[in-house]
């Protein structure tokens, strides 16, 4: 079972949007991103999570309406980013579709650590804005790191 990991695309500064909306440059590297995914045959999301800050929404806002079949669209409680990742460890390890998270910095970095080597302050992957990280899940409760895509290596 895979877990797709997302950082929200990039936002308008705080100073220019207190709510931060995603960005011009933002929407087109997500555009990139939607287009990889469309050559991508194995993606079966079910469900979309995020955290209900305005970035995080309008990502995965953007990603519902590009999947086919789209998945639920839910927001979620401990996306945060400063929220424990041990929260989604377990709701993870019990998902039983495939499933996207749409969140922050550190949150997404310390979670992905706490999947895959079981703590979450040794940091193993470096997440970019818009960029996604697929973690995949074998019988039991063990992560593995699958791909990744970040959209300056896409055209």
């Amino acid at each position: 079972m895979r877990l797709y990991l997302v950082q929200h695309a990039l936002a308008k500064p705080k100073d220019e949007d207190p709510n931060r909306s995603l960005s011009e440059q933002g929407l087109a590297e997500l555009s990139k991103i939607m287009t990889f995914l469309e050559t991508y045959e194995n993606l079966r999301i079910g469900a979309i999570f995020h955290s209900g800050k305005t970035r995080a929404l309008q990502t995965a806002e953007e990603f519902h309406k590009q999947l086919q079949p789209q998945p639920k669209l839910i927001e979620s409680h401990g996306l945060g980013p400063m929220d424990s990742p041990g929260i989604w460890k377990e709701k993870a390890n019990n998902l039983d579709n495939e499933s996207m998270i749409v969140g922050h910095l550190p949150h997404l970095g310390r979670l992905a650590s706490l999947l895959i080597c079981g703590v979450h302050d040794i940091p193993i992957i470096r997440f970019y804005n818009s960029g996604i990280v697929c973690l995949n899940r074998d019988n039991g409760s063990n992560w593995i790191f699958e791909w990744a895509v970040i959209p300056n290596i896409l055209k």
